[in-house]
């Protein structure tokens, strides 16, 4: 799920679990379900300090996984290759 801050103020979430969310003005972020059922969080909502936006759609597609554009050698260490070790 993600919340979105509809003032232009920064806005401290409560979370379970004694934590906070500190939330930007018109900023955003992902909390999960228990979350959003927290007294404080659904305060500030019904005051309309924050919404829920519909996180149950998912960006990007399995299909597009890999498809950065870069080589194995441009991706890095963890692309597979030799192993470097000893001085260098």
């Amino acid at each position: 799920m993600e919340i979105s801050n509809k003032t232009n103020r920064p806005v401290r979430v409560p979370l379970p679990g004694g934590k906070k969310l500190h939330l930007a003005g018109k900023g955003k972020a992902k909390i999960n379900a228990k979350a959003a059922d927290h007294p404080g969080v659904l305060k500030l909502i019904e005051e309309g300090t924050i919404e829920i936006v519909d996180g149950g759609k998912t960006r990007g597609t399995k299909g597009d996984a890999g498809s950065s554009g870069l080589s194995g050698s441009q991706r890095g260490p963890s692309a597979g290759g030799m192993r470097h070790t000893g001085d260098r």
